[in-house]
């Protein structure tokens, strides 16, 4: 359902920092992009006053988002379209289609912005997509239900959950980023529904849609190291990836929280309140921006705990990623 999305590089400042609040990045002005599935829109939020400046019209059903510098990604699963939107200047450039159902995109930094990868649960594909010619490139077989993914911070690797209550997740070769390369399955010992590569890139944190834990897998190996109890099923684990990340952050968003590990311990630093229905979770400039599903509202909390935004966008607020804006 969601994952954590690849910022512009600009905007990301160490959460660890104590950043005091959402002040913009030397130079820009940050936009949050929240997917209003219902109304089938996207929306350009100002941050941090929570109005919105911008309202586009997107193929039936957009779901996620993806952001870096340069462009944005969403995804629509039930018309099987991928909108392709440029940042400067903000608008729509393309609308892809011919997908079975895709549901996750990620813009990986080692990318440099120029490729993106999309799961198609449908047709169980990973597909890439070259940005700047705004055209695909290759569709690789992973496996049916391809959807939750996370790619190593060195670009060599990338797991997929097969699924959103995932039996196996497949572990891809990115040694060659426009040509993955299906290398194996693992076991998630449990029903899997979020990846995410940890900072240092030698762990993968997992969420599962049949407990209420978190499992610690080797990246090298994928064995399951040790489990961490979490809110109710599903969650959803995202990490701030910066040199000076300290933390993991594990939504729960029916039980309507958000925990704070520190990654390398796995000791639980703090539990935030958040709105019932908050899945998803961004990061940037030592904020959180949580969007809630099921209330609609977008909030912003800073690395302390303080609500910076509470505010009702829309009937449902998916999923949000941050771009900047010179």
């Amino acid at each position: 359902m969601l994952r954590l999305l690849a910022l512009a590089a600009v905007a990301l400042v160490a959460l660890a920092t104590g950043s005091a609040g959402p002040a913009a990045p030397r130079g820009g002005t940050p936009l949050a992009f929240v997917t209003a599935e219902t109304l089938n829109q996207l929306l350009a939020v100002n941050l941090p006053s929570g109005r919105i400046v911008r309202r586009f019209r997107m193929p039936a059903d957009p779901e996620n988002i993806e952001t870096s510098g340069q462009a944005a990604i969403v995804v629509s699963p039930r018309a099987g379209a991928v909108t392709l939107l440029s940042i400067v200047p903000l608008r729509v450039v393309k609308v892809l289609r011919g997908f079975g159902s895709p549901h996750i995109a990620l813009i990986p930094p080692f990318s440099t912005g120029e490729l993106a990868y999309v799961t198609d649960d449908a047709r169980g594909q990973l597909v890439v997509i070259q940005l700047n010619r705004r055209r695909i490139i290759a569709r690789v077989f992973v496996g049916r239900g391809a959807h939750h993914m996370t790619a190593s911070p060195d670009g060599t690797r990338l797991w997929v959950a097969l699924g959103e209550r995932a039996e196996r997740i497949a572990v891809v070769d990115l040694k060659r980023p426009a040509r993955p390369r299906l290398v194996g399955y693992l076991d998630p010992h449990g029903l899997a529904h979020d990846v995410s590569f940890s900072p240092t890139g030698n762990v993968v944190w997992g969420t599962y849609d049949d407990r209420s834990r978190v499992g610690i897998f080797s990246a090298r190996t994928g064995k399951l190291l040790r489990t961490l109890p979490a809110g109710s099923p599903p969650q959803h684990v995202a990490f701030d990836q910066t040199s000076a990340a300290r933390y993991a952050y594990v939504t729960s968003g029916n039980d309507g929280s958000l925990q704070v590990f520190a990654f390398r311990t796995g000791k639980l630093v703090r539990t935030y309140r958040t709105p019932y229905g908050s899945f998803n979770l961004a990061i940037f400039g030592g904020v959180l921006l949580i969007p809630s599903l099921y209330r609609g509202t977008l909030t912003e909390l800073t690395d302390t705990g303080r609500i910076v935004l509470s505010k009702r966008i829309a009937p449902a607020a998916r999923d949000a990623a941050v771009a900047v804006l010179p």
